[in-house]
């Protein structure tokens, strides 16, 4: 198959998550034997991490506006144009875009069939609501319901689907982990090299994030929670790894006002073999996001050997209860976050007796080799679809 994958950046260091799957479900198709194409812009376009996939072919456009948050590619409709009628499918990321609507339009206009994959995006939120709003009023709605399928890795984003398009359909909506390459797993860093690195002593308690620091991540929330843990506990650290999306300010200030300042670290971004011995040599792994499609990051954690702690409500909540792989908690409970970090340290064993159960359900049932064809599935079924419509 030639599988159109389309997201704004091409970046692990600077979008994390989505580009990170994107990478890794081409490179895992191209040596299927189909023909995974990647739209991009520009704006912090690692070519060096495209370099390293040689069998996927990249159209990379020049994007406008990035910063401000919209990313206009100018020369994206007629690329479509001629590219678009030769596509077997395309995988749109994320959801309100520039690029999303021109592909849509572009998916109607040939017949193309294409599949929604928003990783968390659909929620309004707490910024430009109103422009998000706008935006499904005039055309969002409308692509969720002219797409094949719409891809959600949890039943948390089945129901944010519903909840911005109340009618649509239940057989629209498909639910598919978010798969693991577990190579990168089978062999993990020794412990100590982070802690070495970054000079933490062996006996310190270290309670980490990983991931993007931005608001919705919920770092905040985190800092209050830690800095209630610390005033029994002085040997704690909180380390924050991840690059700042525009969240590491407000995080500092918060630190500051608690009194916690030397005891909070930030590492900025850490991947491969840093990121692995980073989470290899925490204690704890936290995701406190206010929404989250699914426990990436903390099942990273998990693989590396680590317990993990996140909100409940999110979908990494339901991905780590469903798991059963550690702990979970309420938003923007502080006591309850201090809490849950006294009864971990507390009951260790029994935290790393979950993480051992989940290794084993993660490896059977979220590897990139038990959803690979699952992936194929769904194109297959989009295509057929639309040949009958």
């Amino acid at each position: 198959m030639k599988i159109c994958h389309a997201f704004l950046f091409f970046s692990i260091k600077f979008a994390g998550g989505t580009s990170d799957l994107m990478y890794k479900i081409c490179k895992r198709q191209a040596a299927d034997g189909h023909s995974p194409v990647v739209y991009s812009g520009d704006y912090n376009f690692d070519q060096e991490l495209a370099d390293t996939l040689p069998k996927v072919q990249f159209k990379v456009l020049k994007s406008y506006l990035d910063a401000a948050g919209f990313s206009i590619m100018p020369d994206l409709p007629k690329l479509a144009n001629k590219d678009v009628p030769h596509f077997d499918v395309v995988h749109m990321h994320v959801f309100r875009t520039f690029q999303n609507y021109v592909l849509w339009k572009k998916c109607k206009k040939y017949d193309i069939p294409f599949i929604m994959d928003p990783h968390g995006a659909v929620p309004y939120g707490t910024r430009k609501r109103w422009l998000k709003r706008l935006f499904d009023k005039l055309w969002g709605r409308q692509i969720l319901h002219d797409a094949a399928f719409c891809v959600s890795g949890t039943h948390v984003g089945a129901r944010e689907y519903k909840e911005c398009a109340p009618d649509l359909p239940d057989d629209n909506i498909v639910i598919l982990p978010q798969p693991f390459e577990m190579e990168q797993f089978k062999t993990i860093p020794e412990r100590g090299l982070f802690r070495q690195k970054y000079g933490i002593a062996e006996d310190k308690k270290v309670i980490m994030f990983l991931g993007r620091v931005h608001h919705i991540k919920g770092n905040d929330f985190l800092v209050k929670g830690f800095a209630e843990y610390a005033k029994n506990n002085d040997d704690a650290l909180l380390v924050i790894v991840g690059p700042d999306d525009g969240h590491m300010d407000a995080c500092k200030v918060v630190a500051e006002e608690l009194g916690v300042q030397d005891k909070v670290i930030f590492t900025g971004f850490l991947g491969g073999d840093d990121k692995n011995s980073a989470l290899r040599d925490a204690d704890i792994v936290c995701q406190m996001s206010r929404q989250e499609h699914c426990a990436w990051a903390p099942f990273e954690a998990v693989m590396c050997g680590t317990p993990v702690i996140v909100t409940e409500h999110t979908g990494s909540g339901e991905d780590v209860q469903r798991a059963d792989a550690g702990y979970t908690v309420a938003f923007d409970d502080v006591m309850g976050l201090a809490e849950n970090f006294e009864y971990v340290f507390a009951h260790y064993d029994e935290a790393l007796a979950k993480v051992k159960k989940a290794q084993d359900y993660i490896a059977t049932n979220m590897s990139m080799d038990a959803l690979a064809k699952e992936y194929e599935s769904v194109y297959a079924r989009a295509i057929e679809k639309t040949n009958k419509a």
